[in-house]
């Protein structure tokens, strides 16, 4: 049976894409998840998931992190964004960070049962008008390959980092010691090429500025 997680955090939107899973996969296993962190508890309990429906922000995310997260802690699983931020700019960044697609929520009922078919297919889907392979920002480029190298321990870190949180404000969000938070700032500053917590903010803050999705750090903004 396949199996597909629809994570959004808003109710009507994820019944249209309740409708468009049913549409496109007969007799298809739907979870509904409204936070990163029902997505996290959800591939925990069962990993093997067929697709993952994600939108980029809700509760837990902030930019890009909650597709960082599930592609570095769930690499096994295809993440396709859906999401109101439908400027070029975010879709290649998406791609660039895992995605295997990404479908605007703009787009029309048939057209987004045959994009989750593609996917599930094994293919990669964007708009027709996305052009995936013309110029690129090369120092971007580097900055998304370092951000993307982040453990999803990693990712959260940075996004405590991004939010003003000390150390020990940090340790106690993640039920873990200051040493360990410490050695995970640690790695941070070096899989970034930085040398300190400002230059690693500032590092993750032009990736979400690129793309036009600086949302609040609780994901909040309207998608």
């Amino acid at each position: 049976m396949t199996r597909i997680v629809i994570a959004d955090d808003h109710p009507l939107v994820r019944g249209a894409l309740r409708q468009a899973v049913a549409n496109a996969v007969a007799g298809a296993e739907i979870v509904e998840c409204g936070s990163l962190e029902d997505v996290t508890k959800s591939l925990d309990g069962n990993p093997d998931v067929d697709l993952v429906l994600l939108d980029l922000a809700m509760p837990g995310v902030r930019g890009f992190s909650g597709l960082m997260v599930l592609r570095a802690q769930y690499p096994g699983a295809p993440v396709v964004v859906v999401s109101g931020k439908e400027e070029p700019s975010v879709i290649r960044l998406c791609i660039d960070f895992g995605a295997s697609g990404f479908i605007p929520k703009s787009t029309d009922m048939d057209t987004m049962k045959g994009a989750i078919r593609t996917v599930l297919a094994g293919d990669v889907w964007v708009p027709a008008d996305i052009d995936l392979n013309g110029p690129v920002d090369r120092d971007a480029v580097d900055s998304v390959r370092r951000l993307a190298s982040l453990t999803p321990q990693q990712v959260r870190v940075l996004m405590m980092l991004s939010e003003g949180l000390l150390n020990k404000q940090i340790a106690y969000e993640l039920s873990v010691s200051e040493a360990t938070v410490k050695a995970h700032v640690s790695a941070i500053l070096q899989k970034l090429g930085v040398e300190s917590r400002t230059q690693a903010v500032i590092a993750a803050a032009r990736i979400e500025a690129l793309g036009g999705v600086a949302n609040g750090a609780n994901g909040a903004a309207s998608d």
